[in-house]
Parts: C-alpha cells; sequence; structure tokens
C-alpha cells in the first residue's frame, strides 16, 4: 500500500499542487473521541491545541512529524490530520531523496485517521481524501474506503421516487403522446391505449394530439386513423373547424381515406357551418380533402366568392391563404371538371410551390439529388436537362428534359420547358410537339412511415404534373440506395430513359 509513498518516487509536479491548498483553518469539528465539542480557539486547552498544529507544520521528517501525533493524543483534533497529512506531502515532494519512513509508521497514521474519521465534518473529509489520493494511497485500501464512507454518510439522502400514478386509458394515451421520446415504433402501444380508454375520455385534446403525432411521425396506422375519424363524426357538434383542422390533417398528410362512411358528408356539413367564421381554417381543411380528391363543391363555391376572398385579403394570413386557394384552383382546372361556380380571379392568383418544400431543405444533405445531376451531366450533357425547374401553375421538378417526336433529347434551352396552363383552354393543335419529361426523386421521407405509400402533398404534385401534360419518370429512394459509385447510377439512368424510347447523342453532349 505504502509502496508508492515510501519508494521516493513520488513525483514534485503532483505534489506541488498540494502546497496550492489552503491551510486548514482550526475550526469547531463537532463531537470528537474525546466528547470535546469546544472550539479549539477557546478555552482552556485552546493553547496545547494550537500548540500542537504549529508543531505539526514545522515537523522536519516523517518521523517527527508522526511522533507528534501519536504522543499527543488527547490534543488531537480532527483538523490536525489534514495538517498532517499536507505537511507529509511537502517533506515528500520538496526533498530531492526522501527519508525512508517505516511501513509500521505510516500503518498508525492509517489507522489514527480511520478511527477518528467518524468526528469529521464533511470539509475535512474532502481534503483528506484529495491528500491521500495524491500521496499515493491506493483507492480500495482502507484509508481511502473509510473515508469514503465518511462521506457517503453525510450526504443527503435521496427522496424515494414519487409513485407513478395510475392513468386511465385516456390518460395513458395523452401521457404518451405528450412524451418527447415517444416517437418510434408507437403503433401497438397506442392502439392498446385508445383500446382501453373511454369514450368519455377520448377528448377532443387527446385525439388532436393523436392527430399530430400521426402526422408529424408519418404513421398510416389504420385502427387509429379510423378512430380518428369515428371521433369526429360521434362529436360533430361539439367541434368548430379550428379543432377539425387538427383531426383532419394525418388524413390529407398520410393519402388515406377512412372507411367510415359518414366522414366526408360530416365534414361538408362542418365546413357549411363555420367557413366564414375562421377562414384559414376553412381552408385547411380544403387542402387536406384535396390530397384526398375529395373537395365539395359547395365549399369551394364559398372560398372562390368575392365576399371571401375580400375578407382575407386584410388579415394576417392573406398570403397563405392565396397560396392555398391557387392549389385550389388547380385541383378544379385539373381534377373537378364539372364543376360550374366560381373560381379565384386570375389577379388574385400565386404560385403554388415557390420554394422546395421545408423537409427537402431540411434533409438536402441526405438527398440523392446530387449525384443524380452529376449522373445526368455525365450522360446527356448540362445543356439537355434543368434541375429545380418550377413550371406553371407553380410545382417544383427535380429534372426536366425536352424530348422531340422521334425520342431524342433536345437542349433544353433551345426549348420553351413549360407546358402551357391550364391546359384544357389551350387548343392541341397549337401545342408544341415536343414532350417534357420529368424525372421524380422519391425519396424515403417522402412516403409514410411503411415506405410505400407516397405522402398527400408528393402524390398530389406528381398527380396534377401528369394531367398537365408531363411525363413522369420516378426514381424510387430503394432503386437510387442499391447503387454502388457513380457509373452503376450512370447505367442504372441510362437504362431507365431507354426504357422510354429516348436516345441522345455520345455520352456528356
Amino acid at each position: 500500500m505504502l509502496r508508492v509513498l515510501l519508494s521516493a518516487q513520488a513525483s514534485s509536479a503532483r505534489l506541488s499542487g498540494l502546497l496550492l491548498l489552503p491551510p486548514v483553518q482550526p475550526c469547531c469539528l463537532g463531537p470528537n473521541k474525546w466528547g470535546d465539542h469546544r472550539p479549539p480557539g477557546g478555552g482552556p486547552h485552546a493553547g496545547p491545541v494550537q500548540g500542537l498544529q504549529r508543531l505539526l507544520e514545522q515537523a522536519r521528517s516523517p518521523g517527527e512529524l508522526l511522533r507528534w501525533l501519536g504522543q499527543n493524543p488527547t490534543k488531537v483534533r480532527a483538523h490536525h490530520y489534514p495538517v498532517a497529512l499536507r505537511r507529509l506531502s511537502q517533506l515528500l515532494g520538496s526533498l530531492p531523496q526522501p527519508p525512508p519512513v517505516e511501513q509500521a509508521t505510516l500503518q498508525d497514521l492509517s489507522q489514527l485517521i480511520i478511527r477518528n474519521c467518524p468526528s469529521f465534518d464533511i470539509h475535512t473529509i474532502h481534503v483528506c481524501l484529495h491528500l491521500a489520493a495524491l500521496l499515493g494511497f491506493p483507492s480500495d485500501g482502507p484509508l481511502m474506503c473509510a473515508l469514503e464512507q465518511e462521506r457517503r454518510f453525510r450526504l443527503p439522502p435521496k427522496p424515494p421516487p414519487p409513485l407513478p400514478p395510475i392513468l386511465r386509458g385516456g390518460q395513458r394515451l395523452e401521457a404518451a403522446l405528450s412524451c418527447p421520446r415517444f416517437q418510434r415504433r408507437p403503433q401497438q402501444h397506442l392502439i392498446r391505449s385508445l383500446a382501453e380508454a373511454r369514450p368519455e375520455e377520448l377528448t377532443p385534446h387527446v385525439m388532436v394530439l393523436l392527430a399530430q403525432h400521426l402526422a408529424r411521425h408519418r404513421l398510416r396506422e389504420p385502427q387509429l386513423l379510423e378512430a380518428i375519424a369515428h371521433f369526429l363524426v360521434v362529436q360533430e357538434a361539439q367541434l368548430n373547424s379550428k379543432v377539425v383542422q387538427k383531426l383532419v390533417l394525418p388524413f390529407g398528410r398520410l393519402n388515406y381515406v377512412p372507411l367510415e362512411q359518414q366522414f366526408m358528408p360530416c365534414l361538408e356539413r362542418i365546413l357549411a357551418r363555420e367557413a366564414g367564421v375562421a377562414p384559414l381554417a376553412t381552408v385547411n381543411i380544403l387542402m387536406s380533402l384535396c390530397q384526398l380528391r375529395c373537395l365539395p363543391f359547395r365549399a369551394l363555391h364559398f372560398v372562390f366568392s368575392p365576399g371571401f376572398i375580400n375578407h382575407v385579403s386584410g388579415t394576417p394570413h392573406a398570403l397563405i391563404v392565396r397560396r392555398y386557394l391557387s392549389l385550389l384552383d388547380t385541383a378544379v382546372e385539373l381534377e373537378l371538371p364539372g364543376y360550374r361556380g366560381a373560381r379565384l380571379p386570375r389577379r388574385q392568383q400565386v404560385p403554388i410551390f415557390p420554394q422546395p418544400l421545408i423537409t427537402d431543405r431540411a434533409r438536402c444533405k441526405y438527398s440523392h439529388k446530387d449525384i443524380v445531376a452529376e449522373g445526368l451531366r455525365q450522360l446527356l450533357g448540362e445543356e439537355k436537362y434543368r434541375q429545380d425547374l418550377t413550371v406553371p401553375p407553380g410545382y417544383s421538378t427535380d429534372f426536366l428534359l425536352c424530348v422531340s417526336s422521334c425520342g431524342s433529347v433536345l437542349p433544353v434551352r433551345a426549348q420553351d420547358p413549360f407546358l402551357p396552363y391550364p391546359p384544357r383552354s389551350c387548343p392541341r393543335a397549337t401545342r408544341d410537339p415536343a414532350q417534357r419529361v420529368v424525372l421524380m426523386l422519391r425519396e424515403r421521407w417522402h412516403f409514410c412511415r411503411d415506405g410505400r405509400v407516397l405522402l398527400g402533398s408528393r402524390a398530389l404534385r406528381e398527380r396534377h404534373l401528369g394531367l398537365m401534360g408531363y411525363q413522369l419518370l420516378p426514381l424510387p429512394f430503394e432503386e437510387l440506395e442499391s447503387q454502388r459509385g457513380l457509373p452503376q447510377l450512370k447505367s442504372y439512368l441510362r437504362q431507365k430513359l431507354q426504357a422510354l424510347g429516348l436516345h441522345w447523342g455520345p455520352e456528356g453532349g
């Protein structure tokens, strides 16, 4: 145990740190071994106590230091032991060749500290632990173990953890949805909590939390979505449009049409009742229904009316409402040929998505777009494709090619890359015979969590581009992830383009 202490190998650099410790001041350390409660600064024993401290501080060898402690048991107080340890470190650290110390003498010092450390206060214990460790006493030796045990005894006791409250089904569901760690594979827990909840426990707040959770994490779980749809139908009279917009959100985002037969009639009644009360909530509900291709004519006629448009024009959310109305008008143009009601005036229309979607911007470093662009550059040449082009009425495209009627890829800058919009108003004879081929990246986050169903916004974009006359070439993430390096990716793109009957000149232009 004391080999480090006796071998004169103790580093002066390590022990010099001890000299920076402030001297341990005599203080009242509580009842000691001899039952003396009096502070060392007063009373008849004050002189001998302070005299012993001076003797310890002036000891000229380890042997003399230990003799002063051993020969004066009635005068030793708790604060003398840190003084002795510090003086011992000074003697061993300052002399070039420290004198040998008998092992039995040092064992006596350890035993003195072990026997008296129950009377030490927490500060004295910490100082002794620090000095003993720097002197080389082993951490599993009797001295360090005794001091560490006393230190733990003086720690305030930890209060017992509170018992978890007994939560019922609805409370358990709300607690789970409110937990930030509850994100991965929670479907079974949610289903179980929902099944155990009584009808009166499923409040609008709980169901909104559930809807937001499913939408945020792209969880297309039919049983949970059907539960939300049923709740909406049952509680129709008690729900306002601001709550309904949150309950409907996951259906459009997850591209899920519920089996609940009263779902659409219920929403139509709510829209008829609330449309003039909360304009933004009304448009949000219609946006979700637009993704599901379930737009009610009556609600469209209302939101395209001059009164509604004038009403929202002076509100803080006027721009976002106009953008949504522009998308709804596009859906009417492309998907509802039988609609004969009001339409959004041309002067009120704005680009639908003037910038890439937030999810694409946030995950751009995980996207395959850069490597696909490099593959197309080496395969076709830079002049034969356009990247990130926004086509009317405001849909972004990943890569766009112009192709002649015989399948030859044409330089894009020599052509008008846009197809006319709206297509219904353009006579077919005047159309450019060149085709527009759009390569659509289908990244992993463009799908619901199961990886099989496109999110509603993505499906809507592809559907509308196809209806406008663009030929779509999807590039699924599974196929892109399987390509190992640029040569394999170029071969993959070549096969994809040739399968459409396209051809081009020498690679790279």
